[in-house]
């Protein structure tokens, strides 16, 4: 028979409260006298005073059930073990043929044995009678029994209700074909005092199908048979909690059943199972339920947890785990107060994964490797030489330290906490509980153990890739948030850390297209603390991480992108920056990811202005096209794809705003040029041969080569029957019949979205008499019209006139000279300038500028700025031509116009290339603000808007003088 606890016990510390402990020593003194133990009270109060007075929570414990105290000090400890686990195990056995009481009864029953093991515990951990692995193990076995316990009873209440009809005692348990895992600590029998229980329940789905009454869907009652066994254990009452029951180590939890079929798991595993999933199951055994179902399971997931050979990724994504922590060199950061034992830098954490690494990648060979406990595990390693004695040691007794001072944080008041307190007396307790009565010393102690720790996990796999980030740690093992990654999610700028973590670790399950493959999660491991990092730097890392999101989960397939992204990280951070600042672009690459197969194009990075050749390979493309719609879709795939690299380059700041302006008007003229054979042949088929031409002539930014990627086309249509009477063959369709129903198809071909998605919006109001006249023009009738009755804006508007397709050369050249004799009418300079400024007031009027960064409609800004430059061409100031900035170039004009225009048009450019929609820039984010400084030379945004607030007086005083 062994010795009593009481006699034993020895004071853990110094009594940090003297005056609590006595309170205490007065409640518990009056029970015992009645009791007839005051002598045993007696005997133990020096080692219990320091207790009580550090732990409100172990004071509470024995004021309110004081002769569970008694039991407990004149009891051998394990003993009393001993009888606490067989009243639990007891449980099962009444529960699995009792009546509706049962139930009640257990879940009270089972509260009340907790309380019992925790004091028990707590003494003999205090007192110094047992060792945090004594005290581990004790804990686990409780656990075990609750566990089978709990799924007993819940199981009886089912088999009541008519809905199980298995025997109570069948030899395969509760319920035959199911089984539980005990995972993590429980599994490795090193559960803590305040330790949550990780279960993996499974089934097989044919012998548990025969357990159910016929007719119900198992799955169903299955979930509410799992809900009954976390009631059990976890739910709070008056009497507390059992343990917390966490089910979600198991198989993508978020989108499976608490309980899972064994097939679809040992699928999961062999197809998607994550190296973190593999580590997991290192401590797994059977615990609870169909126990012979449960190591036949194990032996089937063997293969995949214990793999006999890894190639390099493989083993490199293995080094993950632990790389996604952020290890130094030294300690700095380390500190005490507040410091994370479990999980934060130098933590219980740490620990596990330096040899659960090393076990995951030598353990398919070396049998002896795969010990579950983390102090087993070290031993193994070192004595097959892969890991010298000294840092096994070192390990070791850090753990074990690490372990002893946990659940010291945790008796303070019962919390599931891992953190040392940051309040000066509640660390000051943990001390007096860890026998030390400095609290500076403890502080200092706490301190070199966890620099010492984080330095030997730095030491392992120290030549690999970082996969954390100069932030913090990235880590996204498990099935929960890990603080430190949070909180490191946090310092990089991200609004909601929990669901970005959510998100990395569904893509890490291979929920998408781009992570199913092992390859491609290997890839993305290394890709996301990148991802997060770069996005981080961008200043915007929502609207970064949020647009990557909606690219990266439309691609059919990762493993190349991904690869590209590694191998080119200057692409890489260029992608995730265009995501923060530029919707527009990452949009297109949203929609469509295959536009990001344009940047392997070795013609991607050439100045715009230089011929790549792709705009002849999309006419050849569009020639050898069977039909319309076809051509319409090779148009818009290559057109999508040049935009996006023009855009790419305006955001950059690469493209000069001429040369991004000419580049994408040259796309246009492209477009046009390759659907107008199209359209034309579709109307000949349908109307028959008709003698005449026609031309297409741009206006507006499209006419004058000063596009942006928001710009619509403004197109007129100039046709020229052979003879007055002509009609078509077929149809016998007149000529404004058949260039009109031409017209029609064209802007149909160039606005309609098909499969490849939009191209243009196509406005015709610029041609003779705008939306009431004829769709398409005769040339005698635009002659006449701009000879006779255009009034003034309507022949600014034709100083931007410019052919760009036509059906006949000599034609084209009839319609440009046109344009150039209606633009060379004499003119009355008074006149043109009275009316330009009548029409810039009736603007102002109508639609005033929307505010200070109005760019287009601002006095000074580039309506003055173009309307100047079209005046000085009707007045005689400027020669002729499409360009504005050409002709505000003019010897003699204010250069204010000029420079306003240029960077009017340069913003404009950038802010079209990045947004689709109209936007407020003071409410983008502020590094959007300062790189649109830093593109037009200002150092910041606040620098931007004086400059151009003085340079827009300039202007517009120009303006002023050029209409006076």
């Amino acid at each position: 028979m062994g010795k009593p606890l009481g006699p034993r016990l020895t004071p853990p510390g110094p009594v940090v409260d003297g005056e609590a402990a006595e309170r205490v020593r007065e409640d518990l003194s009056s029970a015992a006298k009645q009791g007839g133990w005051s002598d045993d009270l007696d005997a133990a109060w020096p080692a219990l005073a320091p207790m009580v007075a550090a732990s409100p929570y172990l004071a509470a414990l024995v004021r309110r059930r004081p002769e569970r105290l008694r039991d407990t000090l004149v009891a051998d400890p394990e003993a009393r073990l001993a009888e606490i686990i067989a009243a639990t195990e007891v449980l099962a056995v009444i529960g699995s043929d009792a009546d509706d009481s049962a139930e009640a009864e257990a879940y009270a029953a089972l509260r009340r044995l907790k309380r019992d093991m925790h004091l028990t515990l707590s003494l003999a951990d205090l007192g110094g009678v047992w060792s945090a692995a004594r005290v581990t193990q004790a804990l686990s076995d409780f656990a075990d029994a609750a566990v089978r316990a709990a799924l007993a009873v819940a199981a009886q209440a089912l088999r009541l209700r008519g809905k199980l009809i298995s025997a109570a005692d069948d030899p395969r348990g509760p319920v035959p074909g199911l089984f539980g895992l005990a995972m993590g600590k429980h599994g490795a029998g090193e559960l803590n005092y305040s330790s949550d229980i990780d279960l993996s329940l499974f089934y097989d789905p044919e012998i548990t199908a025969t357990a159910f009454a016929e007719g119900l869907d198992v799955q169903t009652w299955l979930n509410k048979l799992a809900q009954g066994v976390t009631r059990l254990l976890s739910e709070r009452s008056g009497d507390g909690y059992v343990f917390r029951l966490d089910l979600r180590l198991r198989p993508d939890p978020s989108t499976t059943p608490p309980i899972v079929a064994a097939p679809a798991a040992l699928a999961y595993y062999e197809s998607v199972g994550q190296n973190w999933e593999r580590a997991a199951f290192i401590k797994a055994r059977p615990v609870c339920g169909d126990l012979r179902a449960a190591r036949a399971f194990l032996d089937e997931l063997e293969p995949f947890v214990w793999r006999r050979s890894l190639d390099y990724q493989a083993i490199a994504d293995v080094h993950s785990i632990k790389r996604q922590i952020h290890a130094h060199k030294t300690g700095e950061g380390l500190v005490a107060a507040g410091a994370n034992l479990k999980l934060g830098r130098g933590g219980i954490r740490e620990v596990e994964f330096f040899a659960q690494t090393q076990q995951l990648i030598l353990g398919g060979r070396d049998k002896r490797l795969r010990a579950p406990r983390t102090d087993q595990a070290l031993a193994a390693l070192a004595e097959a030489g892969h890991l010298g004695a000294p840092t096994a040691d070192d390990l070791t007794a850090a753990y074990w330290r690490l372990r002893n001072l946990e659940p010291r944080v945790q008796m303070l008041e019962d919390e599931q906490t891992h953190a040392l307190p940051e309040d000066d007396d509640a660390r000051r307790a943990v001390a007096a509980l860890s026998g030390v009565e400095d609290l500076a010393a403890f502080d200092a102690e706490v301190e070199a153990l966890l620099v010492g720790v984080n330095r030997r996990y730095g030491e392992l796999f120290s030549d690999e890739e970082d996969l954390s980030s100069p932030f913090g740690s990235l880590v996204f093992t498990g099935v929960e948030d890990d603080p430190e990654t949070l909180a490191t999610l946090e310092r990089m700028g991200f609004s909601n850390p929990p669901s970005v973590a959510a998100t990395i670790r569904g893509w890490h399950h291979g929920r998408i297209n781009a992570t199913r493959t092992a390859r491609g999660r290997e890839l993305f491991t290394r890709l996301a603390p990148k991802l997060l990092t770069v996005a981080a730097e961008t200043g915007a890392p929502d609207p970064a991480f949020r647009r990557f999101s909606t690219f990266f989960e439309q691609l059919s397939g990762g493993v190349q992108v991904m690869s590209l992204f590694l191998a080119q990280p200057a692409l890489f951070e260029t992608v995730v920056r265009v995501m923060a600042f530029a919707p527009r672009l990452a949009r297109t690459l949203g929609r469509s990811p295959a536009a990001l197969d344009s940047v392997l194009d070795a013609r991607f990075d050439r100045d715009i202005a230089e011929d790549s050749g792709v705009l002849s390979e999309m006419a050849r493309e569009v020639e050898t096209a069977a039909d319309l719609e076809t051509a319409m879709n090779v148009v818009r795939r290559i057109t999508r794809e040049q935009r996006f690299r023009i855009g790419m380059q305006v955001v950059t700041g690469r493209a000069e705003v001429w040369a991004a302006g000419e580049g994408y008007a040259d796309l246009a003229d492209a477009a046009i040029r390759a659907l107008s054979p199209h359209a034309w042949r579709e109307i000949e088929a349908r109307a028959g041969a008709f003698a005449g031409a026609v031309a297409v002539v741009a206006l507006g930014k499209a006419g004058s080569r000063e596009m942006t990627a928001g710009s619509d086309l403004d197109l007129m249509t100039v046709y020229r029957a052979e003879a007055p009477d002509a009609v078509s063959d077929k149809k016998g369709w007149s000529a404004d019949v058949v260039y009109g129903r031409f017209t029609q198809r064209l802007i149909a071909a160039l606005s309609a979205p098909t499969a490849e998605g939009e191209l243009y919006e196509v406005d015709m109001r610029l041609r003779p008499s705008g939306s009431a006249g004829p769709v398409a023009v005769s040339l005698p009738a635009f002659r006449d019209y701009y000879a006779s009755a255009a009034d003034t804006w309507e022949v600014m508007a034709l100083t931007r006139a410019r052919v760009v397709w036509a059906d006949d050369d000599t034609f084209a050249t009839e319609v440009a000279d046109a344009v150039a004799e209606a633009l060379s009418h004499p003119r009355d300079p008074a006149t043109v300038r009275h009316d330009a400024r009548e029409m810039r007031a009736l603007m102002t009027r109508e639609r005033p500028a929307s505010g200070f960064w109005d760019l287009k409609l601002n006095p000074g800004a580039q309506v003055d700025c173009e309307f100047a430059a079209q005046v000085a061409r009707l007045t005689g100031l400027a020669p002729l031509g499409v360009s504005t900035l050409e002709a505000l170039a003019t010897p003699g004009l204010d250069p204010a116009l000029g420079e306003s225009w240029r960077l009017h048009q340069t913003l404009n450019q950038v802010i079209n290339a990045c947004f689709r929609h109209a936007i407020s820039i003071e409410e983008e984010p502020e590094g959007f603000q300062n790189r649109l400084a830093r593109l037009v030379g200002e150092d910041d945004f606040a620098a931007l808007h004086d400059h151009l607030a003085t340079l827009r007086a300039r202007a517009h005083a120009a303006w002023a003088a050029i209409v006076a």
